[in-house]
């Protein structure tokens, strides 16, 4: 909710305001966008191992305000409070590993030696980043920019979610009390016409957006007029294949997890599963109970396992979900309604579906939600098929003990992340990235130091 001048939020749990904050006026933003540039090129002069040290000191200063950070993310999007507090550990794993090879991977290239020249290539900071995190993970999604564009000499203007606001000011006030220069990461609370607006500003050199693919496009027409990067991270229709020679049961527990964890609200999600007709009852079977043992309730009480559902508008969504795939044939197993507990809240049941005809829009767009549909398919190559019948390519899991066959998915199956027996997760050594409507983003790894620098040539002729 929001007026004109004010961002409120209301708790999804108890549907209360959990937060207000004011909207950023045009000298709020001049501000924040003319202290990050000076923040910038006061950063840039300093080495690399001082960055760290900087940052590894707004981590201690996230440690000790753990507990109110978690509270927060759980009032604003009602992520059970467990969960909450299991996502500030993973934000700091990301930016310790970010951390640690930064030094290495900041570096000068060296070129192989040449009579009477100097020759290298220097990684120079962009300037000012502007991150746009999503709210699912609020944490996990702004630290993918922030600490990276930090490491590498950029200031980083966050403009997070309206869902999530607080998290936002997390990330300033941790770097503020690490001792910072001033306004060298700093949080902005806006509307969406004047985040696009922001998007369109000279004083802002990189764009981070994650988010919806319809989020997306907003995002790259801001910036047409502009000759800026954008990385896109979008959305995700994630599929699964349960090959024929897995342990069923080891296997389901796992896919439950990954479909139905923070109420399903993930970009990386499984949100599809192919299963090997010799396998298939068995697998459904065996997923039944998993998703019957989720206990809805107060997100703030550890018996919960499932909490409510961040946005209002999203239950009547994943009802649309369920109506299409019931009607075209899918068996409803379990699940499959929005609810209340105890009068409170917007839940939606953990659900599963079995028998989903191929054409259902669960199987095509993006559900976000605690929604688990299984399809059978005859052999490995339709599996492949099916994957990658999709305008969405973010990741794919393919459960086996063939490691050659895990191979041959990673080959042939069009995403940005394959596992083998994994999924649902995000190894920050490795690079972040989709294909097709995924977008065409790249966090994390080494690789993620590319995109927050520009490349100098340095070509030095020692004498005439």
């Amino acid at each position: 909710m929001a007026s004109d001048s004010t961002l409120r939020v209301d708790n999804p749990y108890t549907l209360d305001v959990a937060c207000e904050v004011p909207y950023a006026d045009a000298a709020r933003v001049d501000a924040v966008l003319d202290g990050a540039r000076a923040a910038a090129r006061e950063l840039r002069a300093t080495q690399v191992a001082e960055r760290r040290a900087l940052c590894e000191r707004a981590c201690a200063a996230f440690e000790a305000d753990k507990e109110a950070i978690a509270k927060d993310i759980t009032r604003t999007m009602g992520k059970p409070l467990g969960q909450a507090r299991g996502e500030v550990d993973g934000m700091l794993g990301r930016a310790r590993h970010m951390m640690a090879i930064a030094e290495e991977h900041l570096a000068d290239v060296s070129l192989p030696p040449k009579e009477n020249f100097v020759r290298r290539i220097r990684k120079e900071p962009l300037g000012v980043v502007l991150d746009l995190p999503a709210w699912n993970y609020p944490l996990l999604t702004a630290v993918n920019a922030v600490f990276p564009a930090v490491l590498a000499g950029n200031a980083v203007v966050v403009r997070h979610s309206p869902r999530t606001p607080l998290t936002g000011h997390a990330f300033a006030r941790a770097f503020e009390k690490a001792g910072a220069p001033k306004g060298l990461v700093a949080s902005l609370d806006l509307t969406h016409e004047a985040t696009e607006r922001l998007v369109g500003d000279a004083r802002i050199d990189h764009v981070l957006f994650t988010g919806s693919v319809f989020g997306g496009h907003r995002i790259q027409k801001a910036a047409a007029d502009r000759f800026l990067h954008v990385g896109l991270e979008l959305g995700g229709n994630d599929p699964a294949y349960v090959a024929p020679d897995v342990d069923v049961a080891k296997v389901a527990e796992q896919i439950v997890d990954g479909a139905i964890y923070n109420a399903g609200q993930s970009c990386c999600a499984v949100e599809r599963v192919y299963v090997h007709e010799k396998v298939y009852d068995a697998f459904v079977a065996a997923c039944e109970p998993l998703v019957r043992a989720y206990v809805l309730g107060d997100p703030e009480d550890a018996a919960t396992t499932l909490g409510p559902i961040a946005q209002p508008w999203h239950p009547a969504e994943l009802t649309a979900f369920v109506e299409d795939a019931k009607r075209r044939g899918a068996k409803l197993v379990h699940g499959g309604k929005a609810t209340s507990i105890a009068g409170k809240g917007r839940f939606f049941e953990a659900t599963l579906l079995a028998d989903v005809p191929f054409d259902a829009e669960v199987f095509h767009k993006e559900s976000f939600g605690p929604l688990l549909p299984i399809a059978k398919v005859a052999s490995d190559d339709e599996a492949i098929a099916r994957m990658n019948d999709s305008t969405l390519g973010l990741t794919a899991s393919v459960w086996t003990q063939d490691l050659e066959r895990a191979e041959r998915f990673v080959r042939e199956v069009e995403a940005g992340t394959v596992y083998m027996n994994r999924c649902d997760a995000l190894d920050p050594a490795l690079p972040w990235s989709g294909v097709k409507d995924s977008g065409r983003g790249l966090t994390l790894s080494q690789l993620a130091f590319d995109t927050l620098t520009r490349p100098k040539a340095v070509h030095l002729r020692l004498t005439l």
